[in-house]
């Protein structure tokens, strides 16, 4: 665990998670920002990378907007669970992968160009593992923006982007799938990435502004791990409540601070009953109790039952699959 203690480092992790620039030189606007030569804003982001503090200078992508994904769980034994976890994470459409308090231990995220080839990762991995694997999707999101401050500061992130996708030109999956692994940490990144796709700058830095205006990017900026950064109790927090109690627990839940992720997902019968989910942030597991206990009080989730399933283990965190792959061997 790394507590940001650098005045600098924290503004660069609290003030740039999200509107990167678009500009041919964008650390430099970082830079005058910051009051600070661009090599060193560039030589920190580099540091802290290479340290685990932050993932990439990249993008997300609004989930269902060019690709497929959805989120699964296996339960896997004890004595089984560094087996099964490392099967997960050789696919290579699985981006997250945690281990969580629970019977059902492994939770992940499967991504991938269409369904079809999400339903084919979570066949292998239940083929090969043995093991039953919960497939629940995505209904709606309430927030899914993850981005917030270091210092703890409560600042409500933006809620769920209009999503246009229209706006997809041909070439844009290419981009997006490299914009999502992260840009260069040099002083043209823009004009890396169109050289690393054989193109024109001024046409990938039009592409990335239009696809951002249009939501299918969601996020583009600073890329933290949080875990690495103290925010280490981070708990699931899954809700038990009738699918027309969703409608108005869902943007409640995801407005009450400290709740970093909130959406709705299909449940799976007799085995799975939970459709609003939550994520919670926090530096401690009494900080994030709170933030709960607040939650729950909410009038909007009266009489919802819920399960807490705290993280304990993060075996795989990237960015999403938008290209096809070939599959794990």
């Amino acid at each position: 665990m790394q507590h940001i203690t650098d005045p600098i480092d924290r503004r660069l992790l609290d003030d740039f998670q999200r509107d990167f620039p678009i500009v041919e030189r964008p650390f430099q606007v970082l830079a005058n920002a910051l009051g600070l030569e661009e090599a060193e804003v560039l030589d920190r982001l580099a540091r802290m990378r290479k340290t685990g503090r932050i993932t990439r200078v990249g993008a997300t992508i609004a989930p269902g907007a060019v690709s497929a994904s959805t989120l699964a769980a296996v339960a896997a034994p004890e004595e089984r669970l560094e087996e099964v976890a490392a099967l997960i994470d050789a696919e290579p459409g699985v981006n997250h992968n945690y281990q969580r308090e629970d019977d059902w231990n492994l939770w992940f995220v499967a991504t991938g160009p269409d369904r079809a080839h999400v339903n084919d990762t979570l066949a292998r991995i239940s083929q090969r593992s043995g093991l039953r694997v919960l497939d629940l999707r995505l209904v709606r999101p309430f927030n899914i923006d993850l981005g917030f401050r270091m210092s703890g500061e409560t600042r409500n992130a933006p809620g769920p982007r209009k999503v246009d996708r229209s706006a997809m030109r041909e070439g844009d999956r290419p981009l997006l799938q490299t914009l999502s692994s992260g840009l260069s940490l040099v002083s043209d990144p823009y004009a890396a990435l169109a050289r690393t796709l054989n193109r024109d700058p001024e046409d990938v830095m039009d592409r990335v502004a239009a696809l951002h205006r249009a939501g299918i990017i969601s996020r583009l900026g600073v890329i933290v791990r949080h875990r690495a950064l103290g925010w280490s109790a981070n708990a699931m927090v899954v809700w038990d409540m009738p699918a027309e109690q969703v409608s108005s627990a869902g943007p409640a839940l995801a407005a009450h601070p400290g709740v970093t992720l909130c959406y709705e997902r299909n449940p799976v019968e007799d085995i799975w009953p939970y459709r609003l989910y939550s994520m919670i942030h926090a530096r401690s597991r009494p900080e994030a109790m709170e933030v709960l206990a607040g939650a729950a009080a909410l009038p909007e989730l009266f009489g919802a039952q819920r399960k807490v399933l705290f993280s304990t283990r993060c075996f795989k965190q990237t960015g999403a699959l938008i290209q096809p792959k070939e599959a794990a061997a």
